[in-house]
């Protein structure tokens, strides 16, 4: 099966709107400020929005395994947004990640 650029595209702003709802209730967390949760909630919920529009045209063993690279956008926003340390198992996990998606988009 053959999928098209712009499914892909839709994937990576899938993933990234969950990671980016998790980020909005990490701040919320640790600042209580309520315009993070809504931030948070509403990244979510596009999150979810385009995973119902993929599912449409592409099959549930491609759009659920795909949501691994919620993983690595969340690496990224832990450790430059939230300054976390991130060790080099981590590291090695994003690359496995990353490995098994090419794998089974293309």
């Amino acid at each position: 099966m053959l999928i098209d650029s712009w499914m892909v595209v839709v994937l990576i702003v899938m993933t990234l709107c969950g990671a980016m709802g998790g980020a909005g209730l990490k701040a919320y967390a640790t600042s209580r400020k309520k315009l993070y949760v809504l931030m948070g909630l509403g990244f979510y919920g596009m999150g979810a929005l385009l995973n119902i529009v993929l599912l449409k045209y592409l099959p549930l063993t491609v759009v659920l395994p795909a949501n691994a690279l919620t993983y690595v956008w969340t690496l990224f926003i832990a450790k430059f947004a939230f300054k976390e340390k991130v060790g080099p198992l981590r590291w090695l996990g994003v690359v496995c990640i990353m490995g098994g998606l090419c794998f089974l988009v293309w």
